[in-house]
C-alpha cells in the first residue's frame, strides 16, 4: 500500500476552493496540505477529508486533509508564546507525524520581518531536532520561502539580495538536511528550470521563470519508504490560479 501526500499553497482557499475540490477529486491525495488559507474559517472542501487547520483573519492559515482520522498535536510551533501566526500545524496520521508549515517570507531584508524569518526557521530546527532524537517518523511539508540553489531559481543574480536566498536563509535549511532529513524532489529529480512558484507579473508563468520553494523534508524513516517526488504544473496554468503549483509525494505504508 502507498500513500500520497501532497502540499499546496492556495493562496487563499476561498478564492481558490474550486481548484482544491478539482485537485482532491482528480489526483486523490490520502493527505494534502495547503497554506496560505487567508481566513478564520475553512470551507467546507470534501467530505471524503478529515480536516484539521489554524486560521488568520486575511493572512497566514494552514491546513491538513487526510483520509481517515489524524489526531492534532500543535497548532503552533513552539519557542515563542506572543507569535500568532497561523503557520504551523503538527498531526499524527496512520503513524506518521504529519508537519505543514508556511515558513516566513522575511521581506525586506534589514527589518524585523527578515529577523522573524530567521528565528522561526531556528524554532523549526529545535522542534524537528527533538523529533529526531525521540525516532517519531516525520515530514515537513509546505511553502518554505526558501530556494536551496541556484537551479532552483530561474536567475539566481537577481534572488541574492532577497530573503528566499539570502546565505541565512539556505544556511538555516541546510541545518534541516544536516539532521539527516532529505529533500524529497531532489531525490528523484536532479534538473533545473523546475519550479513551484510563478510570480503574476511580467509574463513569469508563460517564460517559465519561476523558483523552487515549495518542498518536502523526510525523517530516515520516511526516507527509506519514499517512492516519488514530483511537481504537477497542471493547476498554475487553471484560471485564476495561485501562484504556486501543488507538489506530490508518495510514500509505502
Amino acid at each position: 500500500m502507498t500513500y500520497k501526500i501532497a502540499s499546496w499553497n492556495v493562496n487563499s482557499v476561498k478564492a481558490r476552493l474550486g481548484h482544491v475540490q478539482q485537485f482532491l477529486s482528480e489526483k486523490k491525495p490520502d493527505a494534502l496540505f495547503l497554506q496560505e488559507l487567508k481566513g478564520e474559517i475553512l470551507p467546507e472542501i470534501s467530505g471524503e477529508y478529515t480536516a484539521t487547520f489554524v486560521g488568520q483573519k486575511a493572512y497566514n492559515g494552514v491546513a491538513i486533509l487526510t483520509r481517515g482520522e489524524q489526531a492534532l498535536v500543535s497548532k503552533k510551533l513552539e519557542g515563542n508564546d506572543t507569535d500568532e501566526q497561523a503557520r504551523y500545524l503538527e498531526v499524527d496520521w496512520n503513524g506518521i507525524r504529519l508537519i505543514n508549515i508556511y515558513l516566513p517570507n522575511g521581506n525586506p531584508l534589514g527589518t524585523d520581518k527578515f529577523d522573524y524569518k530567521i528565528k522561526w526557521m531556528e524554532r523549526l530546527l529545535h522542534r524537528l531536532n527533538e523529533l529526531r532524537n525521540t525516532r517519531v517518523p516525520f515530514l515537513v511539508g509546505g511553502d518554505f520561502n526558501v530556494i536551496p540553489e541556484d537551479r532552483d531559481c530561474y536567475d539566481p543574480a537577481l534572488w541574492r539580495n532577497d530573503a528566499l536566498y539570502h546565505p541565512e536563509t539556505v544556511k538555516q535549511f541546510r541545518k534541516l538536511l544536516n539532521l539527516g532529513l532529505t529533500d524529497a524532489f531532489r531525490t528523484f529529480n536532479q534538473e533545473s528550470e523546475v519550479y513551484t512558484f510563478w510570480d503574476y507579473q511580467a509574463g513569469a508563468w508563460p517564460r517559465n521563470k519561476g523558483i523552487r520553494i515549495d518542498h518536502f523534508l523526510t525523517s530516515p524513516a520516511i526516507t527509506d519508504k519514499t517512492l516519488s517526488c514530483t511537481i504537477d504544473k497542471t493547476p498554475r496554468g487553471w484560471d485564476t490560479p495561485s501562484d504556486h503549483t501543488p507538489i506530490i509525494l508518495e510514500i509505502s505504508e
